[in-house]
């Protein structure tokens, strides 16, 4: 009967050989799945005896993994915002980048509930996640308002065109008892006959055409909708600035992730709207812009503009050339 230390060691050089820049953690996640224990067991325990059950899920968990199939399906969940959320080909793997774009989402709730009265018959904040595929945004988003007992001022929509997307997105509302918090809708980008929202979230896709091929064989399995942007990676985020006019309330803001080489062209598309539109890029925690601030000029005080600011870019500085996929489909869909 093999040990968790010789299983963890032959998983790793198998992976290794199969190409895995990330060998050593993949294996240990996967024996972690296969026994039903934490990685700190493993390292812990290295001379504890594995079933025989359990040393077959993990032999099957690393073929399909020497295959570049990601860790996340094949576990069958992946953390995002410090919550477990199922993952499986219906949806696009929840990164870790978007963590941004949940955080900004919660300092915004948080401005419009608090920086002014709300007597009653105040109506909801809406706000809606377009493009919600495993219902990551929407639902981490819901679990903070609620923490912070802010959701019952707030309603929450979270839209896809991908009907197989939704109902994984229902399971995770369920499963972080948010299932009545939030309302589900298959509709391309926006709902129907919905009144215009207060906050527009989207994480749309972003990668050119081109260069899908190009991504790390692990993007292979995910839905090649939830990658592919068109000749430029734009094409489906032109299509949501275009109907920000109508579905954002005069003091909306849209949040928007993009690809880090894009915002200058986000800056371009947002100009060319109708009216007076700002568009602040924010960066990610590597430093590079990812999050695109859409909103009226000149209808309110940016959010808490001193922690903003810290992670603002220039929108008249030169975007960064590109030097690698930091895009859906690079390592971080582990």
């Amino acid at each position: 009967m093999a040990t968790l230390g010789e299983l963890l060691n032959s998983g790793t050089a198998r992976l290794r050989k199969a190409g895995s820049a990330s060998a050593r953690l993949d294996a240990e996640l996967l024996l972690g799945w296969a026994i039903g224990a934490e990685r700190t067991a493993l390292l812990a325990h290295p001379e504890a005896p594995v079933g025989a059950d359990a040393a077959a899920a993990f032999e099957g968990a690393v073929v399909r993994r020497e295959a570049g199939e990601p860790v996340a399906y094949i576990r069958g969940l992946k953390e995002f915002y410090g919550l477990a959320f199922a993952v499986d080909r219906r949806a696009l793997i929840p990164r870790p980048e978007t963590e941004l774009l949940v955080a900004e989402a919660e300092r915004d709730v948080a401005w419009r509930l608090t920086s002014a009265p709300r007597p009653a018959g105040t109506p909801d904040v809406r706000i809606v996640d377009v493009g919600t595929g495993s219902g990551a945004i929407a639902i981490a988003l819901a679990t903070l308002l609620r923490r912070r007992r802010m959701l019952p001022e707030v309603s929450i929509f979270a839209v896809d065109c991908a009907a197989d997307a939704l109902g994984l997105a229902r399971e995770n509302a369920v499963a972080h008892a948010v299932a009545d918090e939030v309302v589900f809708c298959e509709a391309d980008l926006l709902p129907e006959a919905e009144p215009p929202f207060d906050l527009v979230l989207a994480n749309l896709p972003y990668i050119p055409s081109a260069e899908i091929e190009r991504l790390p064989v692990a993007a292979s399995f995910e839905p090649r909708t939830a990658l592919d942007g068109g000749p430029d990676g734009l094409a489906v985020i032109r299509r949501l600035l275009a109907a920000l006019p109508s579905a954002l309330t005069p003091q909306g803001t849209a949040l928007l992730e993009i690809g880090f080489d894009q915002g200058a062209a986000v800056e371009h598309a947002v100009a060319e709207l109708p009216g007076s539109w700002t568009c602040r890029v924010q960066a990610d925690l590597s430093g590079r812009p990812r999050l695109a601030n859409v909103e009226r000029a000149a209808v309110r005080t940016t959010v808490d503009s001193t922690a903003v600011d810290s992670t603002a870019v220039d929108s008249t500085s030169a975007y960064p050339t590109r030097r690698g996929p930091t895009h859906p489909g690079a390592t971080g869909a582990r």
